[in-house]
């Protein structure tokens, strides 16, 4: 049975939003091979519309690298009742019933299930206790600006986690590993 892993981005002031943006500077050898660990461990990645079309677009230009060629490679499920035939390939869109569906997910899945971003559907795995460990990459920076869709503290279903790791980069990023309590 796989496990489902969130990895997420966050500043300080709770921003996951255009990580691409305010990450990169403290994206060093550490972060890289602790990154590149937790990808090579999954056999598919599970994502919203959102991380989807932005994944979509950036990875399908990019290849010849560990991360590209395993992201286009590997299985893809996207929860979304929009989007009808997903260009990317081995995508999957997840119907209506995407906790009933990644539960089975889970248990067809040798490896890990990895997700990017704290999102509509990480925020329904946590209320359904589908999500094994979440991994938050807390960033040294107040970025300042974002949408409260795009801040990691609002609203959402109960959960209570327990701090299972706890690992400090040399940039001064620290990755928190929490796992259901």
């Amino acid at each position: 049975m796989g496990k489902i892993i969130e990895s997420t981005y966050v500043t300080l002031d709770g921003v996951m939003e255009d990580p691409q943006l305010w990450s990169f500077d403290y994206f060093d050898p550490s972060a890289m091979e602790f990154a590149a660990g937790l990808l090579r461990r999954s056999d598919a990645m599970l994502m919203g519309r959102r991380t989807y079309d932005g994944f979509a677009e950036a990875w399908t230009q990019r290849s010849g690298d560990e991360f590209s060629d395993k992201f286009n490679s590997m299985k893809k499920y996207v929860a979304s009742t929009t989007l009808k035939d997903p260009t990317w390939n081995n995508t999957t869109v997840l119907g209506s019933d995407v906790a009933g569906e990644v539960a089975a997910l889970k248990e067809e899945t040798d490896g890990d299930i990895v997700m990017y971003g704290h999102g509509p559907v990480a925020r329904l795995l946590l209320e359904h206790n589908l999500l094994d460990e979440i991994h938050l990459w807390i960033h040294p920076l107040f970025w300042g600006k974002g949408a409260s869709e795009d801040i990691l503290f609002r609203p959402s279903a109960e959960a209570r986690l327990q701090l299972a790791d706890t690992k400090v980069l040399g940039s001064g990023v620290v990755i928190l590993t929490y796992t259901p309590a």
